[in-house]
């Protein structure tokens, strides 16, 4: 018996043997952004004005600076970052894009055919000032 599979706007939806399981977009983006920020180097997601209402509010947005694109066949995945400054942008960005879509494949059983990484912005480590 082959499994139907339909694209809505807010999930990824696949019927099997058991009954439907259905993967919101917003799962998704919440997956990449995670495994995102656990790359050394990455200081935060970078996101736009709507997010940071959000947090300013106290709510936290997990998919802070995530796009995703779910079809049937695969996920495209786009994200905003800021690096720690001292890091190579093209290092970091390599192990961003592999950990994301390693952890989407894992966790989902979806093919990510893309991870398209924006560096959006440095952030610079403050010094700490001695009292003396």
């Amino acid at each position: 018996m082959a499994a139907d599979t339909v694209k809505s706007d807010y999930s990824y939806k696949e019927s099997g043997a058991l009954g439907d399981i259905q993967i919101a977009d917003d799962v998704i983006a919440i997956i990449a952004g995670l495994a995102a920020t656990e790359v050394d180097g990455v200081a935060k997601m970078y996101g736009n004005i709507t997010n940071e209402l959000v947090s300013k509010l106290g709510m936290k947005n997990l998919s802070k600076g995530v796009k995703v694109e779910v079809s049937p066949e695969d996920v495209k995945v786009d994200l905003s970052l800021e690096l720690k400054y001292g890091y190579s942008v093209l290092e970091v960005s390599k192990v961003v894009q592999e950990k994301v879509k390693q952890a989407l494949e894992t966790m989902t059983g979806l093919n990510v055919s893309s991870v398209k990484v924006r560096i959006a912005g440095v952030v610079f480590e403050k010094e700490e000032k001695s009292a003396k």
